[in-house]
């Protein structure tokens, strides 16, 4: 069983700092792009960051210059670095990764996400 499991969220005023993790876990063959994304309350699913196999990485317009993305591939795991926190950051923050799992000969490619981990951020 594959799991994805975020760790890091929490409450911080605006101008401070959080860092998520997000680990995988479980018969994972390869692990190809990992991302966060993120959900305000009302509103739709939107994507933060993400990095491909290769260290690749890519960002929303809203989050540039203030959070960065990476990666441990010895540990299987994803970070985001928030810095310069705003309160429009505030939401469930998701990981998500695009896994094969299984073996060399039998293996199924598909996106897996986490569980979400609150960021909240005051003014």
């Amino acid at each position: 069983q594959v799991q994805l499991v975020e760790s890091g969220g929490g409450l911080v005023q605006a101008g401070g700092s959080l860092r998520l993790s997000c680990a995988a876990s479980g018969s994972i063959f390869v692990i190809n792009s990992m991302g966060w994304y993120r959900q305000a309350p009302g509103k739709q699913r939107e994507l933060v960051a993400t990095v491909t196999s290769g260290s690749s990485t890519n960002y929303a317009d809203s989050v540039k210059g203030r959070f960065t993305i990476s990666r441990d591939n010895a540990k299987n795991t994803v970070y985001l670095q928030m810095n310069s926190l705003k309160p429009e950051d505030t939401g469930v923050y998701y990981c998500a990764a695009d896994l094969v799992i299984g073996t060399f000969l039998r293996n199924t490619r598909r996106d897996y996400w986490g569980q979400g981990t609150q960021v909240t951020v005051s003014s």
